[in-house]
């Protein structure tokens, strides 16, 4: 994979597919994208998954995908967080692999800006200081404590 992976690495331009009797064909642009991105992620040690954006999963696919349980899923389902549909007029749920990325993406929008609010609050409220001077107060304690004082 590493030897893949350099290859790659220094041939950033599209290639071709060459089979076992020499026949060689372009490999579209979009294609040696994927493979770049792909080697990279197996160098990483990433698990790596291919499928279709439209595919349905499963809800207990949907909340391993998400890391969440089956139950919390349901409640997302059913409070309109995420789309969902009833193949064939069964009593089973399922959901769009890109309904799932775009509940993911947009999660961690908000997250991030929550995270990024609260750091400003943090900030303006001098929390980071009194962080600073009570990890002072404690050394200083410790250091006493130690030297039986």
């Amino acid at each position: 994979m590493l030897d893949l992976s350099r290859f790659l690495d220094r041939h950033p331009e599209p290639a071709a597919l060459v089979g076992p009797d020499g026949q060689a064909v372009p490999l579209p642009l979009e294609a040696f994208r994927v493979l770049v991105a792909v080697a990279a992620a197996m160098r990483e040690g990433k698990a790596i998954t291919v499928a279709p954006i439209d595919q349905l999963l499963t809800t207990q696919e949907a909340a391993d995908f998400l890391g969440i349980s089956r139950p919390t899923l349901v409640k997302l389902l059913e409070s309109g967080e995420m789309p969902f549909e009833r193949p064939g007029a069964g009593r089973h749920r399922r959901v769009r692999l890109q309904d799932l990325l775009r509940y993911r993406d947009r999660r961690r929008v908000e997250r991030r800006a929550a995270l990024d609010t609260l750091a400003r609050e943090a900030v303006e409220d001098g929390l980071y200081d009194a962080t600073a001077d009570y990890t002072a107060a404690l050394k200083a304690a410790r250091k006493r404590s130690s030297q039986g004082g």
